[in-house]
This record gives C-alpha cells, structure tokens and sequence, in this order.
C-alpha cells in the first residue's frame, strides 16, 4: 500500500498500524505461522473490500477481529467438510528444540493453550494477552461481558490445572 493511498483515508492507515495485533491474534487460531499470516491476509482483504460498512466511531480493531474470527470459523467448516485423516502426525512426537528450562515451559504453556476450547482460548488471549476490555471482547466475540469472565476464569483454571500449578 502506497503511502498516497494511505494519507487518503485515515482508516487504511489505522488497519496498517493494527497488523501486528492481527497476527497475534491470528496466532490464537493458527499453529503454523504460515496459516496464520494467511489468515492476517485475508482479513485485511475482506476489511479493505467493505471498507464503506466500517461505522465509524466504532472500534476497528474489534472490527478487524470480528472479521478475522468469522473468516476462521468458515474456513474451519469448509476444511472439515474436505481434509481427510488427521492434523496431528503419526507418531504423535513433536521434538522439543531446546532443553532450557524456559523453552519447555514454554512448550508446555503452549500445549496447554491448545488443549483449550476455541472459545475459552479466545477469550483468554484477547484479555489476557493482547490486552482488550472485558467490554470490548464481549463485542468481538459476540456473547455477553459476564461470559466473557466467566471463559476468561475457566481458562485460566483449566490452564492452571493442566501445569499442575493450581494447589499452588
């Protein structure tokens, strides 16, 4: 995007700023970073596309991740109705890169986000990770601000739990 084409509507330059909150947030649906930027991509295509439905006084970023998260959640259908066989390998191994202490627990936190519902994993990142209001998520993620907390604790419990760290 040309820095004319940008100067020309303060809402494309706005969408620019907010792409690395897309790829954080794309990273929450996406394991691989490839499928991850592919889906950054595409959202930013849709949102550029209906650019005239953006309200404004609202908030982009929870435009954009609304966008992102309905683009998902379609291609998620579409590949479970044609992908055959399973995601995960074979074996079942996955090799561990590094064996410093904070690299595994790394891995460790990592594999428990993935055991999480979509739903609470959401949540979880949008509060907890990028940082939205309890408000704003709600509006991203279409329920109710006390659902919301109410994912938002069942994370956080279940993550606890599966670290072996909530007696603590």
């Amino acid at each position: 995007m040309s820095e004319s084409q940008l100067n020309g509507d303060p809402a494309r330059a706005d969408i620019v700023k907010l792409i690395p909150a897309l790829r954080a947030f794309a990273r929450t649906f996406c394991r691989n970073t490839t499928d991850a930027d592919d889906l950054v991509q595409e959202t930013l295509m849709k949102a550029l596309a209906n650019l005239d439905k953006f309200e404004r006084g609202t908030r982009l970023k929870s435009w954009l991740f609304t966008i992102m998260r309905n683009t998902f959640y379609t291609r998620s259908k579409i590949l479970g109705r044609e992908a055959p066989g399973l995601e995960e390998n074979v074996s079942g191994d996955t090799p561990i890169a590094a064996s410093q202490e904070m690299a595994i627990r790394a891995k460790e936190v990592r594999d428990a986000l993935v055991k999480l519902p979509p739903h609470y994993r959401e949540v979880l990142t949008l509060v907890a990770i990028l940082g939205e209001s309890y408000e704003a998520t709600a509006e991203i993620c279409g329920c109710a601000v006390g659902t919301v907390k109410s994912r938002l604790n069942r994370a956080r419990h279940q993550i606890l739990q599966e670290l072996g760290e909530e007696a603590r």
